[in-house]
């Protein structure tokens, strides 16, 4: 009897935890940056300061998108 997983599942899971991985990474730092350095609260922060953090944020979001269907678009 074979040992260990098979590779095809190795992958899978691999996948799934590097997308995990950067979704939270992404999540994490922006709650930090958003809640804790007062940069998400247009009240508190100068009005560019919101706008470099948002546009920055959504940047961030569209690249973290383009990665997640590149890795889950290949094949093998």
């Amino acid at each position: 009897m074979e040992q260990g997983f098979d590779p095809e599942v190795k992958k899978y899971f691999r996948k799934i935890i590097v997308s995990f991985s950067w979704g939270f990474l992404w999540l994490f730092i922006n709650v930090i940056a958003g809640i804790y350095f007062r940069l998400g609260s247009i009240s508190e922060a100068p009005v560019f300061v919101s706008i470099i953090f948002y546009s920055l944020s959504f940047t961030a979001l569209v690249l973290l998108i383009r990665y997640y269907y590149r890795i889950w678009g290949k094949q093998k």
